[in-house]
């Protein structure tokens, strides 16, 4: 991302980020030094956004506009007699910050009324872990030689048994989410997704040895993992977790694997989150020591250390 500019703390910069996200400006606003820096990914959002903040600013000094007008080459969504118009920009420019998770939700949803909520699953057989005859894990992974079962081994994150285990998880999905994909590439985020849940649905497959699991948990635990690794390693980035709320995931999962364990995919959870705690210590490493940089794309000097933001 591209530093953009910066304001003083005093400024609530809330309904001028709100203006941005109507104007279609992905942008995060982040406190450095004691001021609000606004970063954004194009040179061309650069020069827009520095309009925008300056008819802004002195609309609000002159207090003579509730809402300021739009600075040249901006279009705000209208905010007139059309509300289909305006809810249809609004999703669209909430599709465009995060589309990987808004993808990965809709497909969850689209599985889940096509199963019945799990009840119906030969109408989605296909998206089950494959049924290998290996018992031991290297001779698993030599099984899956083919594009066809590398996909089944996927799929299975789609798959939910009830309405509280999809709102769960489709919560957790869009919470950190649309914190990565802001943060990350869509690649990367991609790669993140893959590896978690591959290494979360085989490990579950692994320990059963029957196939009849499914849930979007493994990945989740993933993203907890990745996210508090990064938030540790790489803490000007901006990414919302804390340690309090990493320590509230792992213990919900030995409270689950102690109450629930014949109903709960412990060890999808448990391969979910190692990968990508693992995964969160590959991209500090990347970002820090080869990129000199965080997440944001800004420079880390060397034997410099990383202030909370």
């Amino acid at each position: 991302m591209i530093r953009a500019v910066s304001v003083d703390l005093a400024i609530n910069l809330s309904q001028f980020s709100q203006r941005l996200t109507a104007a279609g400006i992905v942008h995060r606003i982040v406190e450095e030094s004691g001021r609000q820096t606004i970063w954004v990914y194009s040179e061309h959002e650069v020069q827009a956004v520095k309009q925008q903040l300056a008819h802004w600013l002195k609309s609000t000094l002159r207090d003579t506009e509730v809402s300021p007008p739009p600075a040249d080459g901006l279009t705000a969504p209208a905010a007139g007699p059309n509300p289909f118009l305006r809810i249809s920009r609004l999703s669209y420019f909430a599709f465009r910050c995060c589309p990987l998770t808004w993808i990965l939700m809709i497909a969850c949803i689209a599985v889940a009324l096509l199963s019945g909520m799990g009840s119906n699953t030969d109408s989605v057989r296909y998206l089950f872990y494959p049924l290998l005859s290996s018992a031991s894990l290297s001779g698993l992974l030599a099984e899956i030689d083919n594009l066809s079962l590398a996909l089944r081994t996927l799929t299975p994150m789609l798959l939910h048994f009830g309405e509280l285990h999809l709102v769960f998880n489709l919560l957790w999905l869009w919470y950190f989410g649309r914190q990565l994909e802001n943060m990350i590439s869509w690649w990367e985020f991609a790669v993140l997704v893959t590896v978690t849940a591959f290494v979360g649905n085989t490990a579950q497959y692994w320990q059963l040895g029957y196939n009849n699991f499914g849930g979007m948990s493994g990945v989740i635990y993933g993203l907890v993992g990745f996210v508090w690794t990064l938030s540790n390693c790489l803490p000007n980035s901006g990414l919302l977790i804390s340690t309090k709320m990493f320590i509230a995931f792992v213990v919900g999962l030995v409270l689950m694997e102690v109450f629930a364990s014949s109903s709960i995919a412990t060890a999808a959870h448990i391969g979910g989150l190692l990968s990508g705690l693992l995964l969160g210590v590959i991209f500090a490493v990347y970002y820090r020591f080869f990129r000199r940089a965080d997440l944001l794309g800004r420079p880390i000097k060397a034997g410099e250390k990383d202030r909370d933001a």
